[in-house]
Formats: structure tokens, C-alpha cells, sequence
């Protein structure tokens, strides 16, 4: 071998590639020649028809060789040379395909060009006989609109027919005859068309034979199975009968109708050959047959014997040599019609039943009977009787002498009926891990009861007798046996333990099937069938594709179809074959058969098949890697010169070729065969071949396992309890699964070498990760069974079965010693697996070899192999865990330890040698310490105590202390210290529990990908960690489960905190309690819904502000102080549907309303201000009602009582003594709206008539009528008086501002320190902006802009100046922006507060003095708190000096000198609450303070409007005179829209026009101040419109100015102007009256009074 020829070149051994040798067909003894004339091209791709080749280069070049009769030229010259096909150049072509005389190729974009003889249309080209060029196919999908072309993958060429496999899985066909399984009758089809029939279903790959058609599809999934009909829809043959013979009961569901669909002509109509058959009189019964049927079947060679299994019968045998497949179409032919009848309702209420079971298995035949266990679910409860019943009919019916017959058939009935009726109690079992495999239910069925009816039994096919073993016969009774006689053994055999189940099919993951071939597949075959090429077990063509039903589950992964006989190639490298076998090119014995067979090939298993016209290839592996070719077919011996020909009677290896180098592909034709042959340059091909051929060695090793041992380990009766049946079941599963992706790879290796072969596509690198997966999830499952004894358990059940097959578990186990234990082989068996990881690494660092260091591939191979090698050294670390973890459990047995023993824990060390003892234990006491990979026990007498891992924390005590050797354990709920007798015990401990809390940690996946490296374990674990933790007795948290953060045995940080009674708490927690933000909720169990808070935390406590909603539907919003609502809060109780739906804001403490409060009672329509003690009302208060009543005065336990001023709406006024509420009773004074007053005692309740012994007074006649109106002596009277008995403004919210002064950080106002203060601010800020940050929704932009400026603080060095002051307000303006700043905080609640004050039913006029008092009180409070913050702030009132730059002359606005008078100070340079702060705050409490102002002059803005309205008919002129302005002021042109016009008589709204606009904008502001700049500069307006009049300096009087300003005023409309007038003059800067914008306030306010007393005339 020239593998020690080592080149340094990798391209050199390119070259070495793909070299072609060809030989003549027909002969065992051959010399294969090389190709010429490719000049070191790499061949990729080859492909025969009878007299011709094609080959494919790696360049995608096409050649051809041999006859090639379509070309011009060309035509009876034969090529030996390959000639280059120019057409396709530039095409790069990725795969060729030849048929009998015409060829095919596809390119990289998928399209398809055909070329050769096209008598039938093969080349897709009408009415040509031959296609001399390669001609482009074009293939469109008609379903598609527009037309879409559709990409091909694969193609396949037969005599007359060619299929394509397209990108999206789906056949199309061109060409004549049947193969093409279109629904057509017109041929040639040379338009291509798609095989309906397959649409929707995942192909494989196609192949053609002469005249057949192969597919290989990908089984659907399970879940897309449909229900099993009663009868074939095309022939009403039953699907399910029974027959008498051989006591068998069989489920013909394999069956496959021969027409495929109905064909034309005079095709025989019967549907089923049906010999005769013996009855139990001995009656021969002949079906629903023909007798052309039996004559075709005579000439067919057929040998039925009267009394075989019928045609319908396949030969079934368990051997892994051959296999055939039942498919019985027999009916149970009787002359009693009620045995028939109760047979066949049974059957179908059996198959109605399976409907709704989904049970599956994989086919694979056990040899015992008794291994069926293992797939059959416990009886029904019902069948026994009716089974008994059914024997005793047959008895009566049939005679005595059936019964005995019947015997061993009614427990096959039994078992069938066992299999249908899982009883409802009992779900069908589960297939473990995975989705069960797809192979249909009726399949599983099937094979269940074939397996137990036919193993080892005389069965026929069509055209062979085979004897079979008899192993588990049918153990009839000898004797004629009645009843009597069937029972003991039907009871035994019903009493059976029901049976466990567990799936062994591929548990296939979606992943894996993705990723490498599926091994879920079936065949269809379609076409001509004369000589059994399709496989259904008959000589029928075939219209359609069909299922072969007896490959099912049997992992087909490659087709081959020859001239008339077709190959199936399976994962388990075994072949089947069918079909013609003249020349002996099955494989096996002279006789052609219908359905699948195995061929019987040396070697160690076939990983490639080629099916020529009348022989057959099979590529098998050799002893040492290099693979032989076995040939099958004709041999031409020439002895004597005489040519004789005869058949090899089973495949023949060509030892010629195993000279030629390794062969990676073989293609058989007619005249020729052809194999592609690699080199094997520095070794690199002989190890891919090892690779793949040991993973098939493997693979067949596994599933050996998997059936032979795994299955019937299943089906034993008791393995002990649920739990290790359990385990056990999910290690089959899990060895399933690794079973089923080694067989995927296995295949996919084959095909690899097929091709490229580039190392990096090799898919134990690319998807390294599935294989590492798989190990690892059935290591786990393997080590936990073997953790938990199952082993040990299972050797005695097992016992009989291991012992009858000793040999083969050695086998299988590789263990060759002596007397072994059973266990140990057992052992050995299922850690066999593991061995192949060394293999993977061995393989992929040889192939490193063959690279260049530097090279990316040499890298990878490399890392790869390190990573399959270092989970090798890891899952064997885990082994060795998981034996001394069992030796542990074996070596002290025990209540206590059993308690302990789980699947996933594994020990790690204990201390039984005395090595660790409790500090100041009791003498006598006996402390054992347990360290497991998950908890650390504390065992004494006879209590243990399990502290799980992830919450405990160890630390080495130091030495100082006397602590000598001590280990300090915490756990949340206790600490202990533990002495060590020895330095070294004591580290020994130390590390072993820090590994172990690490681990615990880390959780599972301990491995790291790449070599484990990178796993260097921690030196010790983290203090703070997550974890979960049940309390089982701190009194406060018994039973919670804590799921969390944790610091040193304490809760800290976030988690989630569940008691056992429902109770949770979800949010921060410190040293253990809950500290911090959180949510916690309460069951309510009465009213069936939880209370639910969310706010802030201290201690454990709720403290702080924070959302209580009760399950009674109040909510309360506000402030909690040791879980009581204490401080300022709002408490909303009851919706507006509810029965009393109210509203209260205001200060609590404990738990009560006390101090003052807003209560808005809704359904009563009042609302309460004032103070409360203890949730009562007491003290001064004011209630207003929405009937317009106002009460001010003191109440007492929620009533009226004492002294009080009472008004109604209409202004009669009562003051005086309440006893009770609205209830007049004592001392009083009645005054009418129109001035008349009572004095005297009343008594009675308002409304309802009032009893008065008094005085009756009538003021109005002794003074002068005329000086006032009636209405102003009540309402002046109410001004003056209210208030008086009401709340102070300043004892209001203090709450509100006391929760500010905490916030930053002060007692009582005032009182702190104000850089404590200043951190606090900043403490908030960022606090609050950290708990935003998880929800960036909830911050705009520019609010998180405005948190940034906020970062800033005003600095203040030197005097103070206006810049400063400026710079504060600025600040403010901010700061009050955000809720997350305290004074933020705080203008935000008293806005709330304000509102719900003076909103809905507080809109009482009575209630403005009220509110403006209310403002100007927050304003000096708030004040206090800015000069407590900027304390060189000047005190109110007070002059900021400025600096001489900033005098700028001005020039006042009425006299001509400059104004540098110190008596009226500029405006904003004097310090007052109002300036700084009104500017905040108004613009928030502007709505309800307005509309309180608007109530309250009604009646003078009427009166005031009325007037406006009808002056502002009059034209300009007209009306400028009517106000008496000078004329010399009246304006001769105005600007309108852009242009001068002249102002006529008929001109309205356009003289003063811009002074108008201005002094409407009054509306639009908030802030008195603001307000006032708007008036001066209306008046400056004026000035320059005048000015423009005059051309001249002018100064003003107020005489020619006044008239002017009422012109302005009236032409301006305002609505509101009285509202307007008095809240600036209720509101203005008191310093600002004497100055110029108070003179100008002035003017607006005497135009105001001016226009109400207007004489219209």
C-alpha cells in the first residue's frame, strides 16, 4: 500500500482523485483499466446506459464515452477516449445521469439538459427521434402564477422515461410508459410533468430501472396519520381478517392493492390470489378469484401448496439475514357465518379502537414470543370475557374439534385484542424521548402481530418455500381440547402484569433529521412488474407510486434500479433485494422474488450498491478499511474454448479491484462497469474510510443491542418500582436516539465519500455539537440507572434472559473474559458506547495530520479531535462519579440513606471516618456529615438534615479564635462549626464543599465545548448568588419558598418570596428581609381575590410611598409606616356604580384619617374639608354640597354640632348653633339675601322647615335706598365673614410638606442640615432613575434630559446677584418638572390635592377665598423650603442689589424723565415668594382656581358682556366718539392684511388693531405677572399707533388716555375679564401696586367697572 508516501503537497493528492477504471460486464475474473485521455482531471460523477458513459469533472465539465449513436458523426464509431460535451461548457453541471441510450445533466441553477435517443420522449423534446446536443428542459409549476421554473436537484434516467427531483422534494416525469406514474394515458410526455401522487411528501432520492421506477420518501411525521379504512378503496378486499390456519389471527394491513390504481384493458378485475384453502372439514373454498389469476400464477413458476399461508403470506424470519414480510389477503372462509361474523365484529371493534390509540414500535423482530411484552399494553378489562365467550361460540359452532385449533389462535386473538383495547385507565404508553417514529400505525400493528403469529412458522411467497427455525413454536395442544383446556393457559397469559411500554423507534430529534440524512424513510416503487422489480409482492404493473409496505422501518438510505431488478440499500449496510434474477443478481439463491430479501454479500457490511442491466455491484468494507466490490450476475468461464455460461450463486469479491486503490463510487451499465478510485496520499483517504466504515460497524453493533438486548430487557415482568423502570426507559430512549444519529451519520459518512471529501464538511465537524449533546444527555441517563442499582436490579428478572444469551452479550459487550458476572456485562454493554469518542479524536487528529500546520483545517480537525477526546475524559470522570457513588449506597444501606438516594445525586465525600466533628457537640452525640453534589447532609441518630448547596456558604474559621481546623457553615436557617481532627482533613473539606457549592451553581453543564480548558473551578464561590430555598422554621417565612438573590445565607437583592397560605412577595429584599421597591399580595379566601400592594419596603415592613388595593375594591395611594398607612394618602373606596363610591386625600396616622383631610362623599353629593381625629370628623370644617350649600364651622364625631355659618345658594345666611347636620338648634342670626335679618332661637333642619322664636330686622329702610344695591349687602357680608371658622391655609397638607422635609432628610421644617439635604435630592434622583432604566418607556426624552440638568446645583460664592436668582429659578423650574425630585415630588401632590380640593362638587363659588388663601399659604411654605436649600437666598420682600451696569436709563412711560427713583423699585428685582415660585405652580392650579373666579362674577361679567357685545356693533368711528377719544388720537390710515387703507365710517375692527390682539393674549397666561406685562404692552401698542398718527413726541394723560384704553378693551372681547381682574388683583406682587404696571392694572380695572355702568345711550 503506498499509505507511508507521505507528500507535503495536499493539492498533489487532489490529483490522485477520481481516477476512472473500467471493465467489460459478465465476468468474475476482470482487469479494470484506467480511462485515458483525462489528462489528471478529477472525475466526480459517473454514469452507464447500456453501450455508453458520462462522466463528471470537479470543474463541472461533462464527458462521454463508448456508442454514442445520437451524435453527427459519430454514429457507429465507439469513443474510448472521452469526448468533451462543448455545448455544456460554461455551465457548471453539478451531477449526470445516463439511461439505456440517452443522458441528462443538471447545473448549479437547477436546470436540467437532456440529450441521446428520445424515441419516447425521454428527452423531454416532441416529435425528434434523437437529440444530438444537449437541449435545456424547461420545467415550469403549473399551480404557480406566475409560472415559476423549478429548480432540479437529481435526476434519473431509465429506457424510455426520465424523473427529476426537485429543490422543493417533488418528482417530475418525462418520457412513455407506466414508470412515469402520471395520471395519463397519451405518451410520449415530453412537456414535464409532476407526480401528483408523492406531491406533499419529502423524496429522497429517485432511480430508474428499465422499466420501473424507485423513490425513496421520508416518512411523515406521526401526528399526520390518517385513519385506517375498514376495506381498500380500490379493491374491497378487507383490511383486516382472521384465519384458522396455522392458529394464527392476522391483520392483512400490508396490504397492497395490485392496481395502484384501476388499469384499462383486460387487466384481471380479482383483487386477491387466493390458493386453496384447507377448512377444518377439509372443504377446499376457493375466494373471489379467477382462474386467469391461477393460470398466470402457474406460469409464473408459482409452487403454492395447498395448506401455506396463501400468497398473501411473505416469508418472516428474524435472522438478520433475510427478512420477508406478511400480507396476508385471506378471509376466514366458514360454513357457520356467525363464527365469521362475531370474528369480524371483533375485528372491527378492535380496529375502531386502535384508531384512537397511537402506539408505536419499532418493527423489528424480536426472537422470542415473549419479548412482544415489551410492545403490548396490559389487558382490557373487558376482552376476557368476551374472548371466553367467542372460544365457546366457536366451539358450539365449528364442532369440538376446532376449539383445540382455536386454542393457540385465540391467544393470538387475545394478544391482538390485548394490543387494540388499552383500557381507558391505562393512557397508551409514551414513547420515552423524542417523537415516536413516524411508521404508521397500521404498520406497528401489523408488525406486532406478525411478529408473534409468524415467527419461525412453514411460510411461502409467491415463489419460494422456505423453511424458517422454529424457534418459539406454536405449542399447539396435542389433544382435541375443549374449553376446559384453553382456559388455564388463556388466564395465565390474561393475569400477566400489564406490560410497561416504551418506544424504541429512532426517537428521532427534528435537529439531527435536519441536519444529516433521515432513516426514516420508505420505498415506492411504480411501473412495470413482470418480473417483481416493484417489490409488492406480485407481477402487476403499477400506474401510480405505491409503498413497499415490507421496507418499512427498515432505513433504507439508497436505491439502486437495474434492468429489472431493483436494490435497497439500509443503514445497517445490509441489502435488500427483488426482482428479476435471471443471472443471479439478487444476490442470493436462483429464484426471482416479489418482495425485498436480503442478499447475502461478505465482506462487513455494503455501504454502496449499483444495479446494471442484469447484474448487480456492491461496495462492502474489508478487514482492513479498504473496501472490496462483490460482483453478482452472469459468469462467463472459457474452459476448453467453450463458453459457458452460469450464475454466481451468491456475490463474488473482484480482487483485481482492490488493487486499484481505495474506490469511492461504483456505476454499473449494460456492456460496462465502472469504478471511481481515489488514492491514498499521506493516508488521508484510508482513514475516512476507517472512519466511516467503523461508524457503520458501530451503528450495526448498536442496533444489535438495541433489539437483541435493550427491547427484551423492556419487556420483562417486574424490574422493581416505577422509578428504575423509569430510569431505565429513558436510557433506552436516550440510546435510542444516540443509536439513531449514529446510523444518520453513518449513512452520511457513505455519501461523503462519495463526493468531495473535504474534511471540513465532514459532519462530526460541522455539527459537533449534536454528537456531543447525544453522549452527554445518555451518559447522564446511563449513570443515573447505574446510580440508583438498576444494574443490580435488573439482573435478577433478567437472569434467564442473560443466561440463554451469554454468548451474544459478550459478543456484543466486547468482553471476553471468563466467568464474568452477569452485571458486569450488562455494564460493559451500555458504557460501549463511550469507547467511540477515543475513536472520533483518534481519527480527526490522523487527518490533521495530512495538513499543513497553518492551515484553518489542520486547526480545526485538531480542536475538534481535542474536544471529543476531553468529553471522553469527562464522561468517564462522571462513570467513576456515579460507581463510587453506588458503592456508597451499597455500603450503607438503610431507611435513612434510601431517603437520600436520588438518580442525579452523586457522593463526594462523607465523613464515617471520624474525620469532621460538630463544635460543642454533646459527648455521647454522633455526628455524621454527607457532602453529595447538591446538598450536604447532617446525619445523627436517627434524624438527617439536608442543606441544599446553592444556599450555603463555608469559610475556613481563623486560627486566632482557638477555632483550630474550623469550617464555618451558613445556611439561611442555621450556622455550625465544624472541627477537623487534621490540617489537611480540614482542607480536603474545604475545597471538596467549595467545588461542590460552585458546581451546584454553575448547574449542569459543567463541559465546555472546546476541550476543558477553560473550566478551571473558581478557588471559592460567590457570596451573592440566585438561588431557590424552602424556610422550614423561621417563624415569619415557615414553608415560604425564597427564589432569589442571596448574600452570606440572607436574602439580598431581588426575588420572590410564596408562603404556603398564598401570601407573595415579589421585589428587593436586605439581610434577609424585605427592603427596598416590591410587590406583595395577600388571598383574600372570603371574597376570592387578593390584596395587592406595590411600594416601598424598610425592615420587612411597608414603609414608605406605595399603592395598597384591597380585595374589597378600595385602593389607597399614599404613605405606609410599619405596614400602616401613616402620613399623606388618597383612599379610593368603591367605583361610581358601587353602593358608596368616595374619595379621601389627606394625612393619616396609624392606620386612621386624623389631621386635615378632603372627603368626597360622590353618591351624596358632599364634600367634606376639614379636620379628623381617629376617622371621624372633629374640629373646624367646611362642607359645600352640589345643591349649593355652604357649611363652615365645627363638627364633632362626623356632625354639625357647635358653632357655624350656614349659606344657600340664593345668599340667605344663618349663623349661629348646629346640633346635628344641616339641623339649626340654639342661638342664631337669619340674614336675606336682600339685607332683612332674624335674631332669635331655631330649631330644625334646613329644608324642612325651621322653628324661630326671634327678632325680625329690615336695615334697608333706615339708610339711603339708593347707595347700594340689594345683592351687594349680602355678598360683601359673606366675604368678610368666611373663612373665619375654617381651616387656617397653613395647618393644610403639612403632611405633604412634612413627607418633603423627610425626603430631604429634616426632622421638622427647617431643621437639618442642608448638605445632608442636597445628598438626599441626589440620592432620589438616581435611585429613581436606576428603577426607570429596566423601563425606558416610562422616560420620555426630555424628562431624562431634564434629570441630567438636574445633576447640577446652582452654585453661590460672593454676593448675590440677579444672575443667582435667575439661576434658582431656572433650577426650580426643573427640578418641579420631575416627580422624581422631591420638590417635584412635592408640587405634584399638592396639585393633586388642590385639584380634588376645589374639583367636581369643591366648585363652589364660596370656596375662592378659600383658594387663593390656600395658594398664597403653599407659597410661603414652599419658599421656607428653597431658602432652606439656597440659603443665601434674601428673605421675602427683600432687594437683591444690583450691579451699576445693569441701570440702564429707562424712560418712564407717563413722565418724560428719566426714572432712577429708589421709591419704586424695577420690577423682579425685589425677592418674594410670588415671582419666584408663582411661575411653578399657577400654571398647575390655574384650571380650578379659574373656574372658581369665573362662579364667583357671574353676575358682573353678564352684566359686563352684554355690554360688550352691544358696543361692538358700532362701526370704529362711531364708536371711538362715543367714548369721547380726542380726535386728534383716531387713526387716518390702517394697515389691513399687508396694505394702508384709509379708515371711512363704515370701517369696524381695525383702528388700535395690534393693541387688541395684545391684550387678548391676557387669556393665554397664568402668572398675575405675566398677566401685567401683557397690559403694559397693550399700553405701548397704543403709544406706537398714536405715535404714528401724530409724528410727534407726545406725553400721555390719563384723560386722553383712558378713553382710548376703553376703545382697546371693548374692541378686545375678553370673556372673562372680571375673573381676569380680580386674580391678578388677588394674586399680584404687593410690591408691584405703587409701581407703573399697577397704575396700568388700575386703568384695566376702572375700564372693567366702567363698561358694567355704561349708559347705553
Amino acid at each position: 500500500m503506498d499509505s507511508q508516501e507521505r507528500s507535503s503537497e495536499e493539492a498533489e493528492g487532489a490529483k490522485e482523485r477520481g481516477l476512472v477504471y473500467v471493465w467489460k460486464a459478465g465476468s468474475c475474473s476482470v482487469t479494470p483499466e484506467r480511462l485515458p485521455g483525462l489528462s489528471g482531471k478529477t472525475v466526480l460523477q459517473a454514469a452507464l446506459g447500456i453501450h455508453h458513459g458520462l462522466l463528471l469533472t470537479e470543474g463541472g465539465e461533462v464527458y462521454s464515452f463508448g456508442r454514442l449513436p445520437w451524435r453527427s458523426g459519430l454514429e457507429d464509431f465507439c469513443a474510448t477516449i472521452p469526448i468533451l460535451e462543448n455545448s455544456l461548457l460554461g455551465h457548471h453541471v453539478i451531477t449526470v445521469a445516463a439511461g439505456s441510450f440517452h443522458n441528462g445533466a443538471v447545473t448549479e441553477s437547477g436546470v436540467v439538459y437532456m440529450w441521446g435517443n428520445n424515441s419516447a420522449g425521454q428527452c423531454a423534446v416532441a416529435n425528434q427521434p434523437c437529440v444530438p446536443e444537449p437541449q435545456p428542459v424547461s420545467i415550469s409549476d403549473s399551480e404557480t402564477s406566475p409560472l415559476l421554473s423549478v429548480r432540479i436537484l437529481q435526476l434519473a434516467c431509465g429506457e424510455e422515461h426520465t424523473l427529476a427531483l426537485s429543490l422543493s422534494r417533488e418528482i417530475w416525469a418525462w418520457g412513455s410508459g407506466c414508470q412515469l406514474g402520471l395520471i395519463t394515458t397519451t405518451f410520449p410526455v415530453t412537456k414535464p410533468q409532476k407526480v401528483e401522487h408523492l406531491a406533499g411528501r419529502v423524496v429522497l432520492q429517485i432511480a430508474c430501472g428499465a422499466s420501473h421506477s424507485l423513490a425513496l420518501v421520508q416518512c411523515l411525521p406521526v401526528q399526520e396519520m390518517k385513519p385506517i379504512p375498514e376495506r381498500c378503496n380500490h379493491c374491497s378486499q378487507l383490511l383486516i381478517t382472521m384465519m384458522d390456519k396455522e392458529d394464527h389471527v392476522i391483520i392483512s394491513d400490508s396490504h397492497c392493492c395490485p392496481l395502484g390504481v384501476a388499469l384499462s384493458g383486460n387487466q384481471p378485475e380479482s383483487q386477491t390470489f387466493c390458493p386453496p384453502l384447507e377448512t377444518p372439514e377439509g372443504k377446499s373454498v376457493a375466494g373471489n378469484r379467477r382462474e386467469d389469476c391461477q393460470k398466470r400464477l402457474e406460469e409464473e413458476h408459482a409452487l403454492v401448496p395447498s395448506g401455506s399461508d396463501g400468497a398473501g403470506v411473505l416469508s418472516s424470519s428474524d435472522g438478520q439475514e433475510d427478512s420477508g414480510i406478511s400480507s396476508p389477503g385471506n378471509i376466514l372462509y366458514s360454513e357457520k357465518k356467525e363464527v365469521q361474523e362475531s370474528l369480524v365484529g371483533l375485528s372491527d371493534q378492535a380496529l375502531t379502537e386502535s384508531q384512537e390509540k397511537n402506539i408505536c414500535t419499532e418493527p423489528e423482530q424480536p426472537s422470542q414470543e415473549e419479548q412482544l411484552g415489551a410492545c403490548i399494553p396490559g389487558p382490557p378489562g373487558t376482552s376476557t370475557s368476551a374472548l371466553n365467550s367467542l372460544v365457546a361460540s366457536c366451539a358450539s359452532a365449528v364442532g369440538v374439534r376446532v376449539a383445540a385449533t382455536y386454542e393457540a389462535g385465540a391467544l393470538s386473538l387475545k394478544k391482538v385484542m390485548n394490543f387494540y383495547g388499552t383500557p381507558a385507565s391505562e393512557p397508551a404508553s409514551q414513547p420515552g424521548g423524542g417523537s415516536p417514529g413516524p411508521e404508521a400505525l397500521k404498520d406497528t400493528r401489523e408488525e406486532q402481530v406478525r411478529q408473534e403469529s409468524m415467527q419461525g412458522k412453514k411460510s411461502s411467497s409467491l415463489v419460494d418455500i422456505r423453511e424458517e427455525e422454529s424457534e418459539g413454536g406454536s405449542r399447539r395442544l396435542s389433544l382435541p381440547g375443549l374449553l376446559s383446556q384453553v382456559s388455564p393457559r388463556l388466564l395465565r397469559k390474561v393475569g400477566r402484569a400489564k406490560m410497561r411500554t416504551v418506544a424504541l423507534t429512532p426517537t428521532y430529534s427534528g435537529e439531527a433529521d435536519a441536519l444529516l440524512p433521515s432513516l426514516r424513510t420508505e420505498v415506492w416503487s411504480w411501473g412495470k412488474g413482470k418480473e417483481g422489480q416493484l417489490g409488492h409482492g406480485d407481477v402487476l404493473p403499477r400506474l401510480q407510486p405505491l409503498c413497499v409496505k415490507s421496507l418499512d422501518g427498515k432505513e433504507v438510505i439508497h436505491l439502486s434500479a437495474g434492468g429489472h431488478h431493483s436494490l435497497a440499500l439500509t443503514a445497517k449496510s445490509q441489502v435488500y433485494s427483488w426482482g428479476s434474477n435471471v443471472s443471479g443478481q439478487l444476490g442470493h439463491l436462483n429464484s426471482p422474488t416479489t418482495v425485498p430479501r436480503l442478499a447475502k454479500v461478505c465482506g462487513d457490511g455494503v455501504w454502496s450498491t449499483a444495479a446494471g442491466l442484469d447484474y448487480s455491484l456492491f461496495l462492502a468494507d474489508e478487514q482492513d478499511f479498504q473496501p472490496g466490490l462483490y460482483y453478482s450476475g452472469q459468469e462467463t468461464t472459457s474452459e476448453n474454448n467453450l463458453n459457458e455460461n452460469s450464475c454466481t450463486k451468491s456475490p463474488v469479491l473482484l480482487l483485481s479491484c482492490s488493487k486499484i486503490g481505495y474506490i469511492s463510487s461504483v456505476i454499473a451499465g449494460g456492456d460496462n462497469c465502472l469504478v471511481l478510485v481515489d488514492k491514498n496520499v499521506m493516508g488521508y483517504i484510508a482513514s475516512l474510510h476507517e472512519l466511516a466504515s467503523t461508524e457503520r460497524r458501530f451503528y450495526f453493533k448498536l442496533s444489535e443491542i438495541k433489539s437483541q438486548v435493550l427491547r427484551p430487557l423492556l419487556g420483562l415482568d417486574n424490574l422493581g418500582n416505577a422509578n428504575t423502570i423509569q430510569l431505565l426507559q429513558e436510557m433506552a430512549s436516550r440510546f435510542s436516539k444516540l443509536c439513531y444519529l449514529i446510523g444518520q451519520h453513518g449513512s452520511s459518512l457513505s455519501s461523503f465519500l462519495h463526493g468531495v471529501k473535504e474534511a471540513r464538511s465532514l459532519a462530526i465537524l460541522k455539527h459537533s455539537s449534536l454528537f456531543l449533546d447525544s453522549y452527554t444527555e445518555y451518559c447522564t441517563s446511563v449513570t443515573n440507572f447505574l446510580v440508583m442499582g438498576g444494574f443490580m436490579l435488573l439482573a435478577k428478572p433478567a437472569i434467564d434472559f442473560l443466561s440463554k444469551n451469554q454468548e451474544l452479550l459478550q459478543k456484543l459487550s466486547d468482553k471476553n473474559e471468563e466467568n464474568l458476572q452477569l452485571m458486569e456485562v450488562l455494564n460493559a454493554l451500555f458504557f460501549m458506547p463511550f469507547g467511540r469518542l477515543h475513536n472520533y479524536a483518534r481519527t480527526l487528529l490522523k487527518l490533521a495530520t495530512c495538513f499543513e500546520v497553518a492551515s484553518p483545517e489542520y486547526q480545526k480537525l485538531q480542536d475538534s479531535s481535542s474536544c471529543y477526546e476531553s468529553l471522553a475524559v469527562h464522561l468517564s470522570r462522571k462513570r467513576k462519579e456515579a460507581e463510587y457513588t453506588l458503592g456508597f449506597w451499597k455500603t450503607f444501606p438503610g431507611k435513612m440513606t434510601d431517603s437520600l438516594r436520588k438518580p442525579e445525586r452523586r457522593l463526594i465525600c462523607e465523613s464515617s471516618n471520624r474525620g469532621l466533628s460538630l463544635q460543642h457537640a454533646g459527648r455521647f452525640s454522633v455526628n455524621w456529615f454527607i457532602l453529595f453534589n447538591d446538598a450536604l447532609v447532617h446525619a445523627q441518630f436517627s434524624t438527617h438534615h439536608i442543606f441544599p448547596l446553592s444556599t450555603l456558604w463555608v469559610e475556613a474559621l481563623s486560627e486566632e479564635a482557638g477555632n483550630v481546623n474550623g469550617l464555618k457553615i451558613t445556611t439561611p436557617e442555621e450556622q455550625f462549626v465544624l472541627i477537623s481532627s487534621t490540617p489537611q482533613e480540614k482542607t480536603k473539606w474545604l475545597r471538596a464543599i467549595s467545588q461542590a457549592v460552585d458546581q451546584a451553581l454553575r448547574g449542569t453543564s459543567d463541559f465546555i465545548l472546546y476541550g476543558a480548558g477553560g473550566n478551571v473551578p473558581r478557588q471559592e464561590p460567590p457570596i451573592s448568588r440566585s438561588a431557590r430555598y424552602t424556610f422550614y422554621k423561621d417563624p415569619r417565612f415557615k414553608d415560604a419558598v425564597y427564589d432569589g438573590r442571596w448574600l452570606s445565607g440572607k436574602p439580598h437583592g431581588r426575588g420572590i418570596l410564596k408562603w404556603a397560605d398564598g401570601r407573595m412577595y415579589s421585589g428587593t429584599f436586605r439581610a434577609g428581609l424585605e427592603d427596598g421597591y416590591g410587590e406583595y399580595r395577600v388571598p383574600n379566601k372570603a371574597l376570592n381575590k387578593d390584596d395587592h400592594y406595590v411600594g416601598y419596603w424598610k425592615e420587612g415592613k411597608m414603609c414608605g410611598h406605595g399603592v395598597y388595593s384591597y380585595a374589597t375594591g378600595e385602593v389607597y395611594e399614599g404613605c405606609f409606616q410599619d405596614n400602616m398607612r401613616h402620613g399623606h394618602g388618597l383612599l379610593r373606596s368603591g367605583k361610581l356604580t358601587s353602593s358608596s363610591p368616595s374619595m379621601f386625600i389627606g394625612q393619616w396616622t396609624m392606620d386612621k384619617k386624623s389631621g386635615y383631610g378632603v372627603f368626597d362623599d360622590i353618591t351624596r353629593g358632599e364634600k367634606y374639608m376639614g379636620m379628623w381625629q381617629d376617622d371621624v370628623c372633629q374640629g373646624n370644617g367646611v362642607v359645600v354640597t352640589q345643591f349649593g350649600l355652604y357649611y363652615e364651622g365645627a363638627f364633632s364625631t362626623n356632625k354639625m354640632m357647635g358653632t357655624g355659618i350656614l349659606l344657600s345658594e340664593d345668599d340667605t345666611v344663618y349663623e349661629g348653633e348646629f346640633s346635628d347636620n344641616w339641623t339649626l338648634s340654639g342661638k342664631g342670626t337669619l340674614t336675606l339675601p336682600n339685607g332683612d335679618y332674624i335674631e332669635g332661637i331655631f330649631s330644625g333642619e334646613w329644608g324642612s322647615g325651621i322653628k324661630i322664636t326671634g327678632t325680625y330686622f329690615k336695615p334697608i329702610l333706615y339708610e339711603n335706598e339708593k347707595d347700594k344695591p340689594k345683592a351687594l349687602v349680602a355678598a360683601h357680608f359673606v366675604r368678610r365673614k368666611l373663612g373665619i371658622l375654617a381651616v387656617p391655609p397653613d395647618e393644610k397638607w403639612k403632611a405633604v410638606f412634612e413627607e418633603c422635609w423627610n425626603q430631604l432628610g429634616c426632622e421638622s421644617p427647617g431643621q437639618g442640615d442642608r448638605w445632608k439635604a442636597w445628598d438626599s435630592i441626589a440620592v432620589a434622583l438616581t435611585t429613581n432613575r436606576r428603577q426607570h432604566k429596566d423601563s425606558p418607556e416610562l422616560l420620555s426624552r426630555s424628562h431624562t434630559q431634564t434629570l441630567e440638568s438636574l445633576e447640577f446645583i446652582p452654585q453661590h460664592i460672593g454676593a448675590f446677584t440677579l444672575e443667582k436668582y435667575e439661576n434658582i429659578k431656572k433650577y426650580l423650574i426643573k427640578a418641579c418638572d420631575t416627580p422624581l425630585h422631591p420638590l417635584g415630588k412635592l408640587v405634584e401632590a399638592l396639585v393633586a390635592v388642590y385639584r380634588m380640593t376645589y374639583v367636581g362638587v369643591g366648585a363652589n363659588r364660596r370656596l375662592l377665598q378659600e383658594a387663593v388663601r390656600e395658594i398664597k399659604s403653599y407659597l410661603k411654605r414652599i419658599f421656607q423650603l428653597v431658602r432652606f436649600l439656597f440659603p443665601d437666598l434674601p428673605e421675602e420682600g427683600s432687594t437683591i442689589p444690583f450691579l451699576a451696569a445693569e441701570t440702564k436709563g429707562r424712560r418712564s412711560f407717563c413722565s418724560g424723565k428719566s426714572d432712577s427713583r429708589s421709591e419704586s423699585p424695577e420690577p423682579g428685582y425685589v425677592v418674594t415668594s410670588f415671582g419666584l415660585l408663582l411661575p411653578v405652580l399657577l400654571p398647575r392650579l390655574y384650571p380650578p382656581l379659574f373656574m372658581l373666579y369665573a362662579l364667583d362674577n357671574e353676575r358682573e361679567e353678564d352684566v359686563y358682556w352684554e355690554c360688550v357685545l352691544r358696543l361692538n356693533k358700532q362701526t370704529d368711528l362711531a364708536l371711538l366718539s362715543f367714548l369721547g377719544v380726542q380726535a386728534k388720537f383716531w387713526p387716518g390710515t390702517v394697515s389691513m392684511l399687508g396694505e394702508s387703507r384709509k379708515v371711512s365710517s363704515s370701517t369696524k375692527d381695525a383702528c388700535f388693531a395690534s393693541a387688541v390682539e395684545c391684550l387678548q393674549q391676557i387669556s393665554t397666561t397664568f402668572t398675575p405677572s405675566d398677566k401685567l406685562k401683557v397690559i403694559q404692552q397693550t399700553f405701548e401698542e397704543i403709544s406706537q399707533s398714536v405715535l404714528e398718527t401724530l409724528q410727534e413726541d407726545f406725553l400721555w394723560s390719563m384723560d386722553d388716555l383712558f378713553p382710548v384704553f376703553l376703545y382697546v378693551v371693548l374692541r378686545a372681547r375678553i370673556r372673562n375679564l372680571g375673573s381676569e381682574v380680580h386674580l391678578i388683583e388677588d394674586l399680584m406682587d404687593p410690591y408691584l401696586q405703587h409701581g407703573e404696571q399697577g397704575i396700568m392694572f388700575t386703568t384695566l380695572k376702572a375700564c372693567y367697572y366702567q363698561i358694567q355702568h355704561e349708559k347705553l345711550t
